[in-house]
């Protein structure tokens, strides 16, 4: 009891107030004052630094922020750019469509599926006036096995030969339905080719060699000595009827 008691009575007086003009209360030899000033003295600077710290954090924010403004003005800016280019491509392009597509009209002109009163052809001396006209060509009957030459005009000129140029009028139909899928007399431009050397389809190689010069004949082709039967690419597939005109050999 005599030990608590003492060590009580020593806390009592460290923490009790002494005589006017003694120095200020201690705490196990510390002075209480000198700790209280030097924490309200220690509070300034940290108050500064964390200013500081908020200045600088102020200031990379707002330095992130005006770049990420550059950068999607930087972005708008090349978005626009590439619209603008490929706007310009797409109207030049159509610009040259527009040009290429007027070219073609004036220099193919659609062919009227029938006679327009054109002037009829000039043919050589003696030939029959009938090669002055288009021929109505019918429709065939039955199954088309093997190439058929039939004569409706006979010529007086000489046979053309495996090689020579010669130069036609022509009409081309479906020989199922007689529907015309070509024919020279619609243009006005006979055509002129080299026959028995395979620049045309095997029933004119094969049906126009020994025919007289001024002669009309209608060749009947089976599909494998025309253009097959394939339709593809817009070719007239199956059996063919045409009547052609021989107008010149050479």
């Amino acid at each position: 009891m005599g030990t608590l008691g003492v060590r009580a009575g020593t806390v009592c007086a460290g923490l009790g107030g002494g005589p006017p003009g003694a120095h200020p209360p201690t705490l196990q030899g510390v002075d209480v004052s000198e700790r209280v000033e030097n924490r309200s003295a220690g509070q300034a600077p940290a108050t500064k630094a964390q200013r500081r710290l908020a200045a600088q954090l102020a200031e990379k924010k707002a330095a992130e922020a005006r770049r990420r403004r550059q950068s999607i003005l930087g972005a708008a800016v090349g978005v626009l750019a590439v619209v603008a280019l490929v706007g310009g491509l797409v109207w030049l392009n159509s610009g040259d469509d527009d040009k290429a597509s007027t070219a073609g009209s004036s220099a193919s002109p659609t062919a009227p599926a029938e006679p327009t009163g054109m002037p009829a052809p000039e043919l050589p001396a003696g030939m029959d006036p009938a090669l002055k006209t288009k021929p109505t060509v019918q429709a065939g009957t039955g199954e088309l096995k093997k190439l058929t030459v039939t004569t409706l005009v006979k010529g007086t000129g000489p046979a053309v030969k495996a090689g020579q140029n010669i130069t036609t009028n022509y009409v081309g139909v479906f020989y199922k339905d007689g529907k015309q899928f070509d024919a020279s007399w619609d243009s006005g431009q006979p055509a002129t080719f080299q026959i028995g050397v395979g620049q045309v389809i095997k029933g004119w190689d094969q049906g126009l060699v020994g025919v007289p010069v001024g002669s009309r004949v209608q060749l009947d082709l089976p599909a494998e000595l025309a253009y097959g039967n394939d339709a593809a690419g817009g070719r007239p597939a199956g059996p063919l009827r045409f009547v052609v005109d021989v107008l010149a050999a050479q």
